[in-house]
């Protein structure tokens, strides 16, 4: 991140995530839209593609005497400037590290309480979240706390480690 620049949330207009992706990438902004695959079945076909894991979000730093330039193209219905960026670096690499494991995942409503585990094993090393049920755990979810959203990842319970 360059001095006098700033992390944002960007909440664009419906279906234009890609496209407010693609002006970032033309201005040179640092930027990340988390993309997972999606499959359509058809009568006769299948289609494969890729859709925003977060609908609406894009992720960007802008230069401070630069930020009017994102609003220019008329994709962006409101930007949010990241308070804790430490917080929220960590954060996207989290859901970058989730996205490539190629690890089942849904998006869902950020738990605030249960019990805090580390993941020991696997693909997702290290990452820390809450305990999905505690009675029967078949997963953990990943805080993204700046979208008040959190990231539900399937892992088996013997590579789940509970934090006191």
């Amino acid at each position: 991140m360059a001095a006098g620049s700033y992390w944002l949330v960007c909440h664009t207009k419906p279906r234009c995530e890609k496209k407010f992706a693609a002006l970032l990438q033309a201005e040179r902004f640092e930027h990340y839209l988390p993309l997972i695959e999606s499959v359509r079945r058809y009568a006769q076909q299948t289609k494969r593609f890729l859709k925003p894991l977060f609908p609406g979000y894009v992720f960007a730093c802008v230069p401070a005497e630069q930020k009017a330039r994102i609003y220019q193209q008329d994709l962006l219905a409101r930007a949010i400037v990241v308070e804790d960026v430490p917080r929220f670096l960590r954060q996207l690499e989290d859901v970058r590290t989730i996205i490539a494991s190629g690890l089942e995942l849904s998006v869902m409503p950020l738990l605030t309480k249960g019990r805090r585990a580390r993941i020991v094993g696997g693909p997702l090393h290290g990452l820390e979240g809450i305990i999905d049920d505690p009675a029967s755990p078949t997963g953990i979810v990943l805080s993204v706390d700046v979208l008040r959203q959190g990231l539900h990842v399937k892992v088996p319970a013997a590579q789940l480690q509970p934090l006191p």
